[in-house]
């Protein structure tokens, strides 16, 4: 089969002919219909994040149409339309028995630890599939597994209550998530900041009242818009030091900013004023849980998560066009997401 692989860090993705996987008894077999090009992605190319082992087909955002399922699962049969929880996991060890199976120390992620969904077909334990309901295209169902997830995630960690203020920071994929999601948990206030035009114009349309950072110091904008109170989350999507400290000081008091943008460069932080003394948060954001997911699909379902605006674009299963992609993610370049339809 085809498939789109990580050969070396720092070098482009290749095409290559792959064995077609050989599934397990308690695995299924997709045949992918839509797979995410996430801005992790970029970071894996780019080896900011470690792959292992190479080559590695990466794509950790999946939809498709079951295949095959092994002799012991139940619950799915050929031709069910599914997304795929990107985490595999044990459902034996402490930190899946207490509902934080990102943390599963047999776990791994597809599209990093083992092959993902840049290819025809992905091999899958079938405890990680779930059933895409029929009016969520699969393009959607595709992003919903990370962008949307780790946006919903974030919100969760964040304890976002009803009636609460939120500032965004970062309108791509997971911040458009992220503004309608925070809205049907009951944000009065979503404030959306970037720097792309696109982006901050997509943010506005769901809602947020945009934040251009070109203009004038965010955070100064969202003081002047709450009257110096501060936000009482503050999401930060993107993984730059300088969003993150500003995320942090967007806070009021009682805030929590919740991280999920990769970085492996630190910030500065003075605890007294800008923690303590407001008794404000800092909280790191990993993954998501597969506990999320039939609420997260049932949100779609409703309609009360639209990424119809958000798949701005598809491309082949081609190594050029993901290259391409990739390439336009580093430098932060272009407004919603784009998938893959082989």
């Amino acid at each position: 089969m085809r498939a789109v692989q990580l050969i070396e860090a720092g070098r482009p993705l290749e095409a290559r002919d792959v064995p077609m996987p050989e599934i397990g008894p308690a695995d299924a077999l997709v045949r992918v219909k839509a797979a995410g090009i996430c801005h992790s992605d970029a970071h894996y190319r780019a080896g900011v994040s470690r792959v292992a082992p190479l080559p590695m087909t990466l794509g950790h955002e999946v939809a498709g149409v079951v295949e095959q399922v092994g002799a012991e699962v139940r619950g799915l049969r050929a031709g069910d339309r599914v997304c795929l929880h990107y985490m595999t996991t044990c459902g034996q060890c402490s930190y899946c028995h207490r509902g934080t199976e990102q943390f599963c120390a047999s776990g791994q992620m597809i599209g990093k630890h083992r092959d993902g969904g840049y290819a025809e077909f992905i091999r899958i334990p079938a405890r990680s599939v779930f059933i895409l309901p029929d009016e969520i295209p699969f393009e959607h169902g595709a992003i919903m597994m990370c962008s949307s997830a780790t946006a919903f995630h974030a919100l969760r960690k964040a304890r976002l209550s009803a009636g609460e203020s939120v500032a965004v920071f970062g309108a791509g994929g997971l911040g458009l998530s992220a503004i309608q999601l925070a809205q049907a948990m009951g944000a009065l206030r979503v404030f959306a900041v970037d720097i792309n035009e696109r982006k901050l114009a997509l943010a506005q349309q769901f809602g947020a009242m945009p934040i251009d950072a070109r203009a004038a110091d965010p955070v100064a904008q969202i003081m002047r818009h709450t009257g110096d109170r501060g936000v009482d989350v503050a999401l930060e999507l993107i993984g730059l030091p300088l969003t993150m400290r500003q995320a942090v000081l967007s806070l009021g008091i009682g805030g929590r900013a919740a991280l999920a943008g990769i970085t492996r460069q630190s910030f500065e932080v003075a605890p007294y004023d800008e923690l303590i003394n407001k008794e404000a948060e800092i909280i790191g954001v990993s993954d998501h849980l597969a506990q999320e997911i039939p609420l997260l699909l049932e949100y779609a379902r409703q309609g009360r998560l639209n990424l119809h605006p958000i798949v701005t674009r598809t491309v082949p299963l081609e190594a050029g066009a993901i290259n391409a992609t990739l390439d336009e993610l580093e430098r932060f370049g272009g407004a919603g997401r784009v998938v893959i339809t082989p």
